[in-house]
């Protein structure tokens, strides 16, 4: 059901920023997948690493991914190429910076801003958060935009239908974030998924303090029984279901190896010596964001009894 957001209060977050090395191909691409569905290729360089996918219904265009106010600036002419449609809703998967702070640009070019009810409180709280700490950047000012909230926030599910296309909105959080949701086409068989998965050698940012690893494993498999055909990950090239399924072996055995070691009475310093990612080639590609996961783990893993 669809309901008015009232902002929660703030709270401190920890501020993710993995995103300091190339792209690794494809840089701000647009590429067709589908008859009126499209995606952008981020660019870390440009700090606008996230993906961001627009689909073509009859009278309106539906944009995934608020971007940066920057990148969502560079989004929009690549948009008007492709269609003549105006932009009714642009809708945010989780609240992380770079999937959000777009948010006031696209409300400016009267869009209204959809995500759901946690990925909502979660933005008012860790996002403002984030802002203030983003704010200090003077290369990449934030000053000229602002912290938007949804205008509409749902609970588990909504669907945008105009009869011929079909876009199904659900929440599965929590996993990489308490709000996280994923887009679907069933029709065409394509999911947006945000960063519940990523599909390039820049690692994934596993170091919310509110993600809930085990989760997202279950969350990951559970949509890759589905009619995947086509996977839109938060950043790098397109994947399909197996890459659903390798996103979920990385993340399950980065918990097995750092919660067992420490269950087992292994330091910190010893995890992160021993724990071999290797056989998860490019998803075990960054070593320090390897490192980082290690550490985000062992901060939620159990202490040993």
């Amino acid at each position: 059901m669809l309901r008015r957001l009232l902002p929660p209060s703030a709270v401190l977050l920890w501020l993710a920023a993995a995103y300091a090395h190339p792209l690794d191909s494809q840089i701000r691409s647009v590429q067709q997948i589908a008859p009126g569905v499209f995606t952008r290729i981020g660019d870390r360089d440009a700090r606008q690493p996230a993906n961001t996918g627009w689909i073509e219904f009859k009278d309106y265009v539906v944009v995934i991914e608020a971007n940066t106010p920057w990148g969502m600036r560079d989004i929009l002419p690549e948009i008007r190429k492709t269609t003549s449609k105006p932009i009714r809703y642009v809708f945010d998967t989780h609240y992380h910076w770079d999937h959000t702070q777009g948010n006031s640009v696209m409300a400016d070019e009267g869009v209204t801003v959809v995500c759901s009810q946690d990925c909502a409180s979660e933005l008012a709280a860790k996002g403002k958060a984030e802002w203030d700490q983003m704010s200090k950047n003077a290369d990449y000012s934030l000053a000229p935009y602002r912290l938007q909230q949804p205008s509409v926030v749902f609970g588990d599910f909504m669907a945008l239908d105009d009869g011929e296309r079909r876009l199904e909105l659900r929440r599965v959080g929590p996993a990489h974030t308490i709000g996280d949701a994923v887009a679907f086409l069933p029709k065409e068989g394509i999911l947006f998924t945000g960063d519940l998965c990523v599909n390039w050698r820049s690692g994934n940012n596993v170091s919310d303090p509110d993600a809930d690893h085990r989760h997202w494993v279950q969350v990951l498999n559970d949509l890759a029984r589905g009619n995947v055909k086509t996977v839109v990950p938060g950043h790098g090239a397109l994947g399909t279901a197996a890459t659903l399924r390798a996103q979920s072996a990385f993340l399950d055995d980065l918990w097995t190896q750092v919660a067992g070691g420490k269950k087992a009475g292994k330091s910190l310093a010893q995890l992160l010596k021993d724990v071999d990612l290797s056989r998860h080639g490019d998803f075990a590609a960054d070593a320090q964001q390897n490192q980082s996961a290690i550490r985000a783990v062992f901060r939620k893993a159990p202490d040993p009894r």
